[in-house]
């Protein structure tokens, strides 16, 4: 019988061993009535697995790259067989997974968290809320507002689509092995913007050349960009990148293309 898993480096797995913050991120999942599933990423051994399967409002899968950890799984919960994936969730086919709307929750491995994020955001009008443990830095930096010098490429590109709530913050004694960091939980929560209003290829550049040089104003920043002699007195231009809401720089990805 597998009765533990060991902590593997390469992984970046670090196993939350305090039941009561374990759950309190699944109580974070709060929009329950809009999906049928909740993918867990990178269960271990199980501490987050065990609430989630005795919430009746959602079927629970997971998926673990380790093959330790799926033994582990399928000893201990064997309720949860069929739903046990061995596989990198970065690689997974979400269409052939299930149908439908479905949450993602996790106590992330720190080296790919906001790899995940980005793939949710691929399929974000599958996925109406995220709740996961990442890296202080890391949550703040997604969840930072504009003026603020963890705003960044990250929190426009998914605050463009998920409201963000910074939940808690959890420290590295929580955790074997304790990281060399501290940890917090974020929750995503889908917001109303079916598309925005602008050519979201370009917003992507724009956000990506103006926070590249965040230091200049982005006169400097987005040059290559050659915009049309009436914006050039723009107040935005005026502006580092941190300045700029989601907003502004649809507006300013607009400005962008009549030029383009």
């Amino acid at each position: 019988m597998t009765d533990f898993v060991r902590a593997k480096k390469k992984l970046g797995q670090h196993f939350l061993r305090n039941e009561d913050i374990a759950k309190k991120i699944v109580d974070g999942l709060t929009r329950t009535s809009e999906y049928k599933h909740v993918l867990e990423v990178g269960p271990g051994m199980g501490v987050l697995t065990k609430y989630l399967i005795a919430n009746p409002n959602y079927e629970t899968h997971v998926i673990d790259i380790d093959k330790e950890s799926i033994a582990y799984l399928k000893v201990n919960f064997p309720s949860l067989e069929k739903n046990i994936i061995d596989g990198d969730f970065l690689k997974l086919d979400f269409d052939k997974l299930f149908e439908g709307n479905f949450a993602v929750i996790g106590n992330f491995p720190y080296n790919i968290s906001t790899e995940i994020l980005f793939k949710v955001l691929d399929h974000k009008n599958r996925v109406p809320e995220v709740v996961g443990m990442f890296q202080k830095e890391v949550a703040e930096r997604i969840a930072a507002k504009p003026k603020n010098k963890t705003y960044g490429i990250t929190s426009v590109l998914l605050q463009a689509f998920y409201d963000i709530d910074y939940l808690f913050t959890v420290d590295s004694s929580e955790f074997i092995p304790p990281p060399r960091v501290q940890s917090a939980v974020i929750r995503l929560r889908r917001n109303e913007v079916q598309k925005l209003d602008c050519n979201e290829k370009l917003f992507i550049q724009v956000v990506k050349a103006g926070f590249n040089q965040r230091r200049k104003t982005l006169r400097n920043s987005i040059r290559a960009f050659k915009l049309k002699p009436e914006f050039l007195d723009h107040k935005y231009l005026t502006q580092r990148a941190e300045e700029l809401s989601v907003n502004d720089f649809v507006a300013l990805t607009n400005m962008v293309e009549v030029g383009v």
